[in-house]
C-alpha cells in the first residue's frame, strides 16, 4: 500500500508539473500577443497626457506632441471637408489589400450622400504581407505632393486587379498611372525615390499600429473604431454621429 500511495503522488507531482509548464507556456504566449495592444494603449495614454499637461510648447493646432499618435495630423489626407468638422470618418487602407477595394465604391458613394456634412480622411496602412502595397502607397503620395492624391488613391483600386498579388515590382505600372494623371513625371519619379515620401506612408502606419489597427480596412468615426459590414450599417452610424 505505501509504495502505491508512493506512485499515485509521483503521477499527481508530474501531472502538476505537466500543468505548471502547460501555464507557463500559454502566459508567455498571451504576453507575446499582448505587447503591441499593451504599447497601443500606453502611446494613447501618453497622447492625452500630453493633450491635457501641455502648455502649447512644442505642439502642433491639435494640442499634440507632433510624435504622439494621433488619428488625424495637419498633413493627413482628406477625400473632403465638413465645414462644420462635426463628424469625421478616418480610414486606414491598403491599396492592394482587396477588402479595401470591396469598401471603395461604398466609400465613394458615402462621398457624394454626405459631402459637406462629413470628414473623409485617408491614411496609409500597407501590409507587410502585399508585396506592392508599400510601392502603392509611395505612389499615391508621390502624386499627392502634386495635389493629385484624388485621382491616384481612384486609380489604385480601379486598376487592383492588373498589379496586386503579384510577387514582381510594379513600379512601372504605377508610373504609367502618375503619368496618367497628368503629374510632372520627372518630379514624380524624383519624390517616388525620395526616403521622405516612405517615411511619410511609415509614419500615418506607426498611427495605425498605436491607435489599435491590425487589418486593413479599419475605420474610426468620430475617433471610434467601427466595423460596418454593409452600406446601410455604414450611414446608420454615420446619421447617428450627425444626430448627436
Amino acid at each position: 500500500m505505501p509504495q502505491q500511495q508512493d506512485r499515485a503522488d509521483a503521477r499527481r507531482a508530474k501531472v502538476e508539473a505537466m500543468r505548471e509548464q502547460d501555464e507557463q507556456r500559454s502566459a508567455r504566449q498571451k504576453n507575446v500577443t499582448m505587447t503591441v495592444a499593451v504599447i497601443g494603449v500606453f502611446a494613447v495614454v501618453v497622447a492625452v497626457w500630453l493633450a491635457i499637461g501641455s502648455m502649447g510648447s512644442g505642439t502642433d493646432k491639435a494640442g499634440t506632441s507632433p510624435g504622439a499618435p494621433q488619428l488625424i495630423r495637419e498633413d493627413s489626407h482628406r477625400l473632403q471637408t465638413a465645414a462644420d468638422g462635426k463628424v469625421t470618418l478616418v480610414e486606414f487602407l491598403d491599396f492592394e489589400c482587396e477588402a479595401c477595394r470591396a469598401y471603395f465604391p461604398t466609400v465613394e458613394e458615402l462621398r457624394k450622400a454626405y459631402a459637406g456634412k462629413v470628414t473623409f480622411v485617408a491614411r496609409y496602412f500597407p501590409i507587410a504581407s502585399h508585396f506592392n502595397a508599400e510601392r502603392a502607397a509611395r505612389a499615391v503620395e508621390a502624386a499627392a505632393q502634386q495635389g493629385k492624391f484624388e485621382l491616384m488613391y481612384q486609380r489604385m483600386y480601379e486598376t487592383q486587379t492588373q498589379w496586386a498579388e503579384k510577387q514582381v515590382p510594379a513600379d512601372a505600372f504605377f508610373r504609367k498611372l502618375a503619368q496618367g494623371t497628368g503629374a510632372d513625371i520627372a518630379a514624380w519619379d524624383k519624390a517616388y525615390e525620395d526616403p521622405a515620401t516612405l517615411a511619410r506612408v511609415n509614419k500615418d502606419a506607426a498611427d495605425g499600429q498605436a491607435l489599435g489597427v491590425q487589418g486593413t480596412p479599419t475605420f474610426f468615426l468620430n475617433g471610434k473604431k467601427i466595423q460596418p459590414r454593409s452600406a446601410d450599417e455604414f450611414k446608420a452610424a454615420i446619421d447617428a454621429a450627425l444626430a448627436q
